[in-house]
């Protein structure tokens, strides 16, 4: 299920999508502006692909987790 935090958005705010490798470790996918476009992006990518998908911001905050 989606689940956000009181996340509020002040400015445009690029949301970068992240998927976990065989090894474990953290790679880049994609950047979108809209939050519930990435998750959206990264729920389809996780599903054909089995793999975990994140979203981080600017900051390197993790705002989501999917798979």
């Amino acid at each position: 299920g989606l689940v956000y935090q009181n996340y509020i958005h002040t400015t445009m705010v690029k949301v970068h999508i992240q998927y976990q490798d065989q090894f474990k470790k953290w790679k880049h996918y994609q950047t979108k502006h809209h939050e519930a476009d990435a998750y959206r992006t990264a729920e389809n990518r996780s599903n054909r692909t089995g793999l975990r998908h994140r979203l981080v911001d600017d900051d390197g905050r993790v705002l989501d987790l999917v798979g």
